[in-house]
């Protein structure tokens, strides 16, 4: 019997077949082959589910107490500490340094013995002075003595001359001779005075060899060592530098943007270097009409000058009755502007956008509920005092309630939680 023919529709079922049978060889052969498939299809069908049918997780919230305590409104500066009152003990007068009475950190009182120079020089001009005075004065007494003479012979050429017992020109030559005679005493005692004059100098000059301080207070510097010569002539030479310690002023750089905003009397507190958590009291005295740089300020501005920023001097002043402040400590000022004890607050970074027509009127999400199935309400809160780190809670929050600040994946307060995914 006649063989039917091959139908071609069927080849390639038997084709695919047999490919299906050379590949389950291969996978008995090989088995670990079907775990890479089996891995490589799971990854593959996990990766699609979760991004393009898979919820996004709810964003974590970050939240914050409304919690009671104080908040102020504060100026901060840097600035360095320095004597309220520092005098540089000079001399008036030149020559060696014999002597110093004090060394460094004496505490010294008004007229105190800080020094001797030596006097050699002064004191010898204070004797030719005194000589030269003793001489004006003898001489004065022979003036006054010769004016006696003069003044009787005149009365006696007068006396002879009214009577016609004495000539005229007599008579002239003894009123002549009486006036040299008064002139003379008048210029002895004018001699006089200026040689006592120069005497009280010099008497001075020998006084100036002696240094005393002119102040009660510390010595906080010697500077000029015994055995230095100084000399006044050119500019005063300063000894040792005293000063009061028991207050001392705070000299801080306030910029131009907040000089508007601080007024002398206002309180203020400050920290140093090796006490950062210690705040020490302080009172504004004033600000200083002229900037930081006014020595090189030349009364003209220009695009270098105008671009930079403007510090004026703050002067505060401090107790140091315990001597713990020391000069050019390096000082963190902060002036109260304003302050409030005791009041709810919460984070600045909570607050949303301000409420139209209500004066100081915010909204805040308040969070309500366990982590991770946190419900969120805005809510309509009025602030008070906000230094833009804390806020004043006036109304509209209870304490312990939880404001939202943000969420972990970095939104803000005033934004709105992350719907899922688009593509």
């Amino acid at each position: 019997m006649r063989r039917a023919p091959r139908s071609d529709s069927c080849w390639p079922i038997r084709l695919e077949q047999h490919t299906l049978n050379n590949m389950w060889k291969k996978i008995k052969a090989h088995p670990w082959w079907t775990l890479l498939a089996l891995v490589l299809l799971a990854l593959a069908g996990w990766f699609v589910y979760t991004q393009w049918f898979a919820k996004p997780p709810a964003p974590t919230l970050i939240t914050a107490p409304v919690e009671r305590g104080d908040i102020e409104d504060a100026v901060l500066a840097s600035g360095t500490i320095q004597a309220a009152r520092l005098v540089n003990v000079g001399s008036q007068a030149s020559g060696q340094v014999k002597k110093l009475h004090v060394k460094l950190g004496d505490v010294v009182q008004v007229g105190q013995h800080i020094a001797d120079i030596d006097a050699t020089t002064q004191q010898n001009n204070l004797k030719d002075a005194q000589a030269a005075l003793t001489s004006a004065r003898a001489q004065r007494g022979a003036r006054e003595a010769a004016l006696v003479k003069a003044r009787a012979e005149f009365t006696r050429q007068k006396y002879m001359y009214e009577r016609d017992a004495a000539s005229k020109a007599d008579y002239q030559a003894a009123q002549q001779t009486l006036a040299v005679a008064q002139a003379d005493l008048k210029a002895a005692d004018a001699q006089i005075a200026q040689y006592a004059v120069r005497a009280q100098t010099a008497q001075a000059n020998v006084g100036y060899t002696r240094i005393t301080s002119p102040t009660t207070g510390t010595v906080v510097a010697i500077v000029t060592e015994e055995g230095q010569t100084v000399n006044a002539n050119q500019t005063a030479p300063t000894i040792v530098k005293v000063a009061q310690l028991d207050t001392m002023t705070i000299q801080a750089q306030i910029s131009e943007a907040d000089v508007p905003r601080v007024k002398p009397g206002m309180s203020a507190y400050f920290t140093i270097l090796g006490e950062p958590e210690h705040n020490y009291p302080a009172t504004l005295r004033s600000v200083e009409p002229g900037p930081i740089d006014m020595t090189s300020y030349e009364g003209k501005a220009t695009a270098s000058t105008s671009s930079n920023a403007v510090y004026y001097n703050g002067l505060l002043d401090a107790p140091n009755a315990d001597g713990k402040l020391r000069i050019q400590m390096t000082a963190q000022v902060t002036i109260v502007l304003q302050q409030a004890k005791n009041v709810l607050a919460i984070p600045a970074g909570a607050l949303g956008k301000r409420v139209k027509g209500q004066e100081r009127t915010y909204t805040v999400r308040v969070a309500t509920g366990a982590k991770g199935e946190q419900t969120v309400a805005e809510r309509q809160v009025k602030i008070g005092l906000n230094n833009r780190v804390q806020a004043e809670v006036v109304s509209g929050l209870k304490e312990g309630e939880q404001v939202v600040v943000g969420d972990a994946s970095g939104g803000k307060a005033s934004g709105q939680l992350r719907g899922p995914r688009m593509f």
